[in-house]
């Protein structure tokens, strides 16, 4: 018996010390489907990735959802360690440490199938009216572009359904998004939509870490080790094609 609790003890310290080993990271997401989003399995496509990747650390991330400006002032402040689901901007990257990307994200432009011009670049834009999201990093110079009136609103269904009333010309947005969004509250009407040819580069999402945090180092380090093992055995791939999969078709 006695022999029996030793073991037992010593196999409780053993678990007690990998457990204290881990280390808590608070990261916060803003709402945004199918990316994060608390309606959705796994949160969503981006926290399921970043909780997958993570497995593979000594690292524990918490995620919490919220608005994205106090996301990001939360992470500024250092209120929450990181950002778990972020587009690379420079001004950012003077408070936040970037992961390497473990997303990417295709930009695309809607138009209506009713508008029957090609538009092929974005100075095609020149006197329409563009529905944008509210503090949201396209990086695209669309402040550049002669007489484009910019109509911004909090969530990008407000947008679509300015496009199908005509209140706006065109809409921007991340292809996964618009899926999702046309797949849930618009599926009926998918087909009064179409994509310009308009092509714009590709975004990136990454986790970012608070330079204040102290081993902010470290836990990007691990970060990028873990995504290219989940990279190269393939269960990175296989989590991106099931989220893929289940709008494809909407938006195309």
């Amino acid at each position: 018996m006695f022999r029996f609790l030793v073991v037992l003890l010593g196999a409780l310290t053993l678990y007690s010390a990998g457990a204290s080993a881990q280390q808590d990271l608070r990261l916060m997401a803003n709402t945004s489907p199918p990316y994060a989003d608390e309606k959705l399995p796994g949160r969503g496509l981006a926290l399921e990735l970043v909780e997958h990747i993570f497995a593979g650390t000594d690292i524990a991330p918490q995620i919490t959802i919220e608005g994205w400006s106090r996301a990001l002032e939360g992470a500024r402040i250092g209120v929450y360690d990181g950002l778990a689901s972020a587009w690379y901007s420079s001004d950012r990257a003077q408070d936040l440490l970037y992961s390497k990307p473990y997303l990417s994200s295709r930009l695309i432009i809607l138009q209506s199938r009713d508008n029957v011009g090609r538009y092929t670049d974005l100075s095609d834009l020149s006197g329409a009216r563009l529905g944008v999201r509210s503090d949201y990093a396209y990086g695209v110079d669309l402040a550049g572009v002669p007489g484009l009136k910019l109509v911004e609103e909090n969530h990008l269904i407000q947008n679509l359904l300015h496009l199908l009333n005509g209140r706006v010309d065109f809409v921007i947005g991340d292809q996964r998004t618009i899926n999702q969004q046309l797949h849930e509250f618009l599926n009926d009407k998918v087909t009064q939509f179409t994509v310009s040819a308009i092509e714009l580069p590709p975004v990136a999402r990454h986790v970012a870490v608070s330079r204040s945090l102290k081993g902010h180092e470290e836990i990007i380090a691990a970060f990028n080790a873990a995504l290219l093992k989940a990279e190269n055995d393939g269960s990175h791939r296989a989590i991106v094609e099931k989220w893929d999969e289940r709008y494809r078709g909407a938006g195309q």
